[in-house]
């Protein structure tokens, strides 16, 4: 008996008319790693949640779901709870108590369990969850990767047999994310429990899998081994799949084999793999050598010209004084018409560092400056018609019902007379038309963020700076924003981005820039960068540093090798 059936599942959301969620069929056995992939808006989000019926969406669903062959509708409500654990993509939306310890024993004491039996179950995950010295911490003190795995932790505590995740990692550092995803497989091979998780790290995921379902439009369009579906896609040469195979393994079906025909057992899905396989077509990499003198140079970081839109001298900045500083007399100049990424770990201050920049912020010592303006001292309807500023977190920016109202409000700061016509753009850019009528809460996490990045573009900014902008978005979304930041940057607005999304950063971004113990570590061009750093980089760059060192992205590759 298969521990999960679904037969023909169909969603719609309450007051809408489209489905959601259209014939689904699936079945999931106990133990296995199923990754949930897809555009945002396809469907998954409304599918795990769909399997949670403590937080199953408002709306009309048919079709039918068993969890061990019982109706999920007819499990008795203990067995739902406690069998059936999530993880949501922001941290903080599943935690209701003060400390570590008052957060991991509510859902035990909310059981009815006797005291020594819940300090024996804590003290046991705890240990295998490495939260020891977080144990007394106020939850507020604990980092984005030390929420995400209290918040597994916590769940784990009722011994569930599915263990649902939606894009946990999506606020996480590369390393944070790395440590999260080895702690998930770790369950699911020790415990046998059943994962489903939803994700965009699909590079990280993809050589654990068992399987890989790719949604599109509601229905599941590929689901196979992460091998097979591999090369499906790639031989499907699928527009809408593509882009979501690791890049890694597109660069296999890119460069030549050496063989007739691409096998399977060929295909690499790791790092490992694909090394062994770069070492097996050496020859043609040798054939590059001369090529990467060239490539390097032409990927030398270039003279800082014209005149800094924005400077930060020797800006020093805490919350508290009786805490630490986040950021400790940092100086650091960004240039008119720039692309900036700045990265680094949780809590190092990037978006600290982004605030006092878009002037949200006054620092205690140092000074920022809008050119040679202090900006402590620009009114703020200046400061609105220079700075688009996003937020990390796309709640914070809504006000109204409806996305329309949101669009519209936005348009009332425009500075031309084109603010309709704007708000149409950004609607056929971000694929918004259908959703004009919803609420932004009823929003997939990737639709939000898209909704919040064109109100910050419709007004025209000179200056966009944003946090963590391809948080939530899928690979096709992430394309055509970074189609549209090119295009604001070729009109001469600045950009500067934090982020964890290396792969982007090291795509689109001009500068990259290092934010560690509050000040600015490193700062060059996205190629010296990605390529001396071991866990910052790009899995692409680790496959091939042993013959193109310099090499960071796919296209790299393709053209140092001119293939």
């Amino acid at each position: 008996m298969a521990l999960i059936q679904i037969n023909n599942l169909n969603f719609t959301y309450s007051g809408e008319k489209e489905k959601v969620l259209s014939g689904l069929n699936l079945t999931i056995e106990q133990g296995e790693f199923v990754v949930l992939c897809g555009s945002s808006g396809s469907g998954k989000t409304t599918l795990l949640k769909n399997l949670k019926r403590e937080i199953s969406p408002a709306g009309k669903m048919t079709g039918d779901v068993f969890y061990k062959g019982i109706p999920l509708n007819e499990l008795q409500d203990e067995v739902s709870a406690k069998e059936i654990g999530m993880v949501f993509q922001d941290p903080d939306s599943q935690i209701v108590m003060d400390t570590v310890i008052q957060e991991l024993a509510f859902s035990l004491e909310n059981f009815g369990y006797k005291p020594a039996y819940i300090k024996k179950k804590i003290s046991e995950m705890v240990t295998f969850f490495g939260l020891e010295e977080c144990l007394h911490k106020s939850v507020q003190e604990l980092s984005g990767g030390q929420k995400q795995t209290m918040n597994i932790c916590s769940v784990m505590l009722l011994e569930p047999r599915v263990l649902l995740l939606d894009e946990p990692t999506s606020q996480l550092d590369p390393v944070a994310a790395h440590e999260l995803i080895k702690m998930v497989h770790q369950i699911n091979q020790e415990f046998s429990v059943t994962v489903i998780i939803s994700e965009h790290r699909l590079e990280q995921l993809f050589p654990i899998a068992d399987r890989v379902v790719f949604m599109e439009e509601g229905s599941i369009k590929y689901c196979n081994t992460p091998v097979e579906l591999s090369m499906e896609v790639m031989k499907a040469k699928d527009s809408k799949a593509v882009p979501f195979i690791p890049p890694l393994t597109r660069l296999f079906f890119t460069l030549p084999t050496g063989r007739d025909e691409r096998l399977v057992s060929d295909i690499p899905l790791s790092v490992r793999s694909g090394k062994q396989f770069m070492q097996r077509i050496s020859q043609s990499f040798n054939e590059c050598s001369e090529n990467e003198e060239n490539f390097e140079n032409s990927h030398k970081n270039s003279a800082d010209c014209g005149n800094a839109i924005i400077t930060c001298k020797d800006v020093s900045f805490r919350y508290d004084r009786e805490k630490s500083l986040i950021l400790k007399k940092l100086s650091l100049k960004i240039y008119q018409g720039e692309f900036m990424a700045i990265l680094g770990g949780n809590g190092a201050g990037k978006t600290t560092l982004l605030q006092a920049m878009a002037g949200l912020i006054s620092p205690q010592q140092g000074c920022v400056y809008l050119r040679k303006k202090r900006i402590a001292l620009i009114k703020q309807d200046e400061k609105n018609a220079s700075i688009g500023y996003v937020a990390q977190n796309p709640l914070l920016h809504f006000t109204f019902d409806t996305v329309n109202e949101e669009l519209k409000f936005a348009s009332l700061y425009s500075r031309s007379n084109s603010s309709n016509t704007k708000m149409e753009e950004m609607l056929e850019l971000f694929e918004m038309k259908d959703l004009l009528d919803r609420h932004p809460y009823d929003l997939s996490g990737g639709q939000q963020q898209k909704l919040v990045i064109a109100c910050a573009l419709i007004p025209e900014p000179e200056i966009l700076m944003i946090d963590e902008p391809t948080k939530g978005l899928d690979s096709i979304s992430k394309d055509n924003l970074a189609r549209l930041l090119k295009s604001l940057k070729a009109k001469g607005i600045t950009i500067v981005m934090v982020t964890h999304d290396i792969e982007f950063a090291a795509c689109h971004a001009e500068k990259c820039a290092m934010l560690f113990d509050g000040s600015i570590t490193d700062y060059s061009s996205p190629s010296e960068f990605f390529s001396g750093n071991y866990f910052y980089t790009t899995s692409i760059n680790r496959a091939v540093r042993d013959y193109l060192p310099h090499a960071i992205t796919c296209e790299d590759v393709m053209k140092a090798c001119r293939f």
